[in-house]
């Protein structure tokens, strides 16, 4: 991992990402991405996660996080493996008419590292970035949330279920967040008019 990409004060804010190996669009499947919401239901409730957003994509996940108890590093690795695990064992119990090649996919992705025993789910590394100030903050919430508009899946982004979008927007959502201050928006701004509306 790039030294520019490391958790280095564990009690910040950190915007965090993780893909799944290859890209495989393991999140079309609803009970896939309601796995990934109960695991961090989960870390919320017993392992001191702050959710200020995340958003749920087809082969990725990104999320701005802090740690309560000032361990992220583990926390994030825990979450990590403990989804994949869940993952996996869902791929293999339930119906799924890509489970073989998935599982391929997983197996061969562990050919590279000797860490994994027989399948990996999540690609290494989170690419940490430091939250430093509530302009920050905002740029990466704003990235997260307008994912699902970018990828032409929904026009405003408090549409989609799986983001925090609609929590900031209308006070909702499938996860309880930690808000963010929400700044002053300049709407004489095209720019900041723009994604505004896009809310």
């Amino acid at each position: 991992m790039s030294d520019g990409y490391k958790i280095r004060d564990q009690t910040l804010p950190h915007f965090v990402t993780a893909t799944v190996v290859d890209w495989v669009d393991v999140f079309t499947r609803k009970s896939y991405r309601d796995l990934v919401i109960e695991c961090l239901v989960f870390c919320i409730r017993e392992k001191a996660l702050v959710l200020y957003g995340y958003v749920i994509m087809s082969n990725h996940l990104h999320m701005v996080v802090q740690s309560g108890n000032g361990e992220l590093s583990d926390l994030m690795r825990d979450f990590k493996k403990f989804t994949a695990a869940k993952i996996i064992e869902k791929i293999k119990s339930d119906p799924e008419s890509r489970r073989e090649w998935m599982l391929e996919r997983f197996k061969l992705a562990t050919e590279s590292h000797s860490r994994n025993k027989k399948y990996q789910f999540w690609q290494y590394g989170n690419h940490p970035e430091e939250i430093y100030s509530n302009k920050f903050m905002w740029s990466k919430l704003d990235y997260i949330h307008l994912n699902p508009v970018r990828a032409g899946i929904v026009e405003k982004a408090s549409e989609y279920i799986y983001s925090s979008a609609s929590n900031y927007v209308c006070d909702t959502g499938l996860l309880k967040i930690e808000k963010a201050d929400i700044p002053i928006v300049d709407v004489l701004n095209l720019n900041n008019f723009t994604r505004y509306n896009e809310y």
